[in-house]
């Protein structure tokens, strides 16, 4: 969803919230959307949100505004957790397939959630809930393998516990190709190549200049290999940059 639209989206969500005082939910965004919601929301003073994915970690995840006076949490937010059910130990799915398995049903990107991959046993996926009943129906393969689909309980969810590990690097410069192989652990061709191929997103925007420029903050994101979170940057008497790195996997 590009930025000037999901803004026009925000602006339509805060007019009725006003207007019918009420909580009004949102479908499913990404965290470049949810950057956007944040920015543009943290201006206002009449209205205060929240975001909820079904867990935590959760990357996509449904926006609720309201008036100020009313009360506001992320049990506002309706979400259902299904079950994909199916022998995967001879023809392995990934990510992808759940997920072009499920768009496969005619549903629309907006109304699906993290999708939780679980190795020869399927996966679990996180709908808006009236798209859940049509997914039981409706979704019956994946890849080769038949699957059955199932309404699951919140405490059946399989969410991974987020690894984080502390590095701390001494460079240079701030470019993007330098903190970035320090921080995943790549050389600095092979992070150069990823970078312009790509495969790495600076809060959640794609970035194919290795020479970027990161600041503290900033949020490096690599297919496969996790997150970065830029921490407090100092300089040496050397006059070069030691960067804090928080690596999540």
């Amino acid at each position: 969803m590009a930025a000037p639209d999901l803004q026009a989206r925000l602006e339509d969500w805060i007019d009725r919230a006003e207007r019918t005082w009420q909580v009004i939910v949102s479908d499913m965004v990404g965290p470049p959307e949810l950057q956007v919601v944040a920015t543009y929301c943290q201006r206002l003073s009449t209205v205060h949100w929240v975001a909820w994915g079904g867990y935590p970690q959760a990357e996509r995840v449904r926006v609720a505004v309201a008036p100020v006076d009313l009360p506001l949490s992320t049990a506002d937010i309706p979400l259902a957790l299904l079950g994909i059910q199916g022998n995967f130990l001879f023809d392995p799915a990934s990510h992808r397939d759940f997920l072009g398995a499920i768009l496969g049903t005619g549903i629309v990107r907006d109304k699906i959630g993290d999708i939780l991959v679980l190795g020869e046993r399927g996966a679990q996926v996180i709908v808006v809930p009236e798209m859940a009943d049509f997914l039981c129906t409706h979704l019956t393969r994946v890849r080769s393998v038949p699957v059955t689909v199932s309404r699951l309980d919140w405490s059946e969810l399989k969410a991974p516990e987020p690894r984080t590990k502390q590095l701390t690097t001494v460079e240079a410069s701030l470019r993007l190709d330098a903190l970035a192989s320090a921080g995943f652990g790549l050389s600095r061709a092979k992070m150069v190549e990823w970078i312009k191929q790509g495969e790495v997103r600076v809060n959640w925007q794609t970035v194919t200049q290795p020479s970027h420029l990161l600041k503290t903050g900033d949020v490096v994101a690599m297919r496969g290999k996790g997150r970065l979170v830029i921490g407090d940057i100092s300089l040496t008497k050397k006059d070069r940059y030691r960067v804090e790195l928080t690596r999540f996997t």
